[in-house]
């Protein structure tokens, strides 16, 4: 399995705890490798092998927020 990485926007994170809560739901989606929430561009990277893009997105609304389209 090759390792991929995806980028979503988040929208709606403005401080560390919103940083704090995305990092915590995603990281329990199954695949995942490393997370990198970049607060400033809004940006959420994801590193891992088989990483389902819908339970990404859904463990983003888990902790409050939207991912742009």
């Amino acid at each position: 399995m090759a390792t991929t990485e995806h980028t979503y926007v988040v929208e709606g994170m403005s401080c560390g705890s919103c940083k704090l809560s995305v990092t915590e739901e995603v990281e329990q989606v199954r695949g995942i490798e490393a997370i990198d929430v970049d607060l400033e561009t809004q940006r959420l990277t994801v590193r891992g092998n088989d990483v389902a893009d819908a339970e990404v997105r859904a463990a983003v609304e888990n902790a409050g927020y939207r991912v742009a389209a």
